[in-house]
């Protein structure tokens, strides 16, 4: 680790910090705001649909200016957009807030690029721990986020306004640090050297392989987690456990980070990412037998350790399937896959545990888990006919 991967690391914990305190509080103000229950997480749903919308922008951005500049920018909407949430709840205006979370949805796309930056701090033989590293910066999320969100929620008569503007801050204070980030250039681009078109990019196995396991098990991630401050409330639990829970489901998703590279360098990108999924299943099993604190804790904590296993898994796997001047367009294109999931989840969950029951929406979380671990095995068998075919 040196001092840019350190840098970087902070940021993206400060990042996870306005992940975290949007999902705490999104939900709650929406449904608040909202005309019908069922419309409370589409302010989080314009989180990750505003992501989805800017990924092509984002690749532009990248490609123009390099990563310390583009992620400046994003950062620079995290403020104005943070600063627009706060003048929709102070307004009691619902409608302006989901148009805010959709603006914020750049800086959610931007940021999530930081991982694969981490591999370009480090050398080829050290890429899955600087990934694995850099995202346990999001351990910093994992507290101030939701305690962040406990201790502002009460700054002005109307709740959570001022938690809003302490995501403000937050962006202020992670422009500063990313001043000091060196980045190594862009590869230099030609004609001659401008790598694959994208259509044949994301032909390979690894890559689907990487795309679905990625946008499906952030998906589960998000369908599960957007749905659980809200179920909760509904089961008449204080916000203080809310933030609570919140806090230990993102200890378990990034505190694993620390050693999630080593076993990926040991026992491959797969293994790990299929133990993600038995985590997964056993977070499912957890919540469906019953509601009380305690099961929430567990079944959050065991899902955020899943995450961590696929995501990481999947991005490591990803690295696989694309050379140095690919890099935008592919990776776009796999934030695209991972936005486009998060739009579609961020939806149910509301509609799901408004109108169904946190029941139900468990067990339609068993379907991607299951197209998941039918991805992985399909790209194991994949690769041991062609290790068969060699000898």
């Amino acid at each position: 680790m040196n001092r840019n991967l350190w840098l970087l690391t902070a940021c993206q914990g400060l990042f996870l910090t306005n992940n975290v305190a949007f999902i705490a509080i999104n939900g709650l103000v929406g449904l608040a705001l909202a005309p019908h229950g069922w419309m409370a997480t589409l302010p989080v749903m314009g989180y990750v649909v505003g992501g989805a919308l800017a990924t092509p922008l984002v690749a532009r951005t990248q490609r123009r200016f390099g990563r310390r500049r583009s992620f400046q920018i994003g950062l620079a909407v995290a403020l104005g957009s943070a600063l627009l949430c706060a003048q929709a709840a102070l307004w009691q205006n619902f409608w302006l807030l989901c148009l805010a979370t959709v603006v914020a949805g750049y800086y959610n796309a931007n940021a999530s690029l930081y991982r694969f930056a981490a591999a370009e701090l480090a050398a080829p033989d050290w890429r899955e721990k600087a990934v694995s590293l850099v995202m346990a910066g999001g351990l910093i999320g994992a507290v101030a986020g939701p305690n962040l969100a406990s201790l502002t929620r009460n700054w002005f008569a109307v709740p959570f306004a001022g938690a809003y503007l302490a995501l403000a801050a937050v962006a202020l204070v992670a422009m500063a640090m990313m001043r000091f980030i060196d980045f190594p250039p862009p590869p230099v681009r030609s004609e001659a050297q401008g790598g694959r078109p994208l259509a044949e990019i994301v032909r390979q196995p690894v890559f689907i392989v990487a795309a679905v396991a990625g946008a499906l098990g952030f998906g589960v991630m998000n369908l599960l987690m957007a749905a659980t401050p809200i179920a909760m409330q509904i089961c008449s639990l204080p916000f203080e456990d809310i933030a609570f829970v919140l806090e230990w489901h993102v200890i378990g998703m990034f505190a694993p980070g620390f050693f999630t590279g080593h076993l990926i360098r040991r026992f491959g990108a797969l293994p790990v990412m299929g133990v993600g999924l038995a985590l997964n299943a056993g977070c499912i099993a957890v919540a469906l037998s019953g509601v009380d604190l305690h099961r929430f804790l567990v079944a959050l904590f065991l899902l955020g350790v899943g995450w961590n296993f696929l995501f990481t898994g999947s991005t490591t796997l990803s690295l696989q399937a694309y050379a140095p001047e690919e890099k935008d367009r592919a990776q776009g294109a796999l934030n695209f896959c991972v936005f486009a999931t998060l739009a579609v989840t961020s939806l149910a969950s509301g509609v799901l545990v408004t109108t169904q029951g946190w029941q139900l929406l468990n067990l339609g979380s068993l379907v991607p888990v299951a197209l998941t671990a039918a991805a992985l095995l399909w790209l194991l068998r994949r690769r041991r006919r062609s290790s068969e075919a060699v000898r």
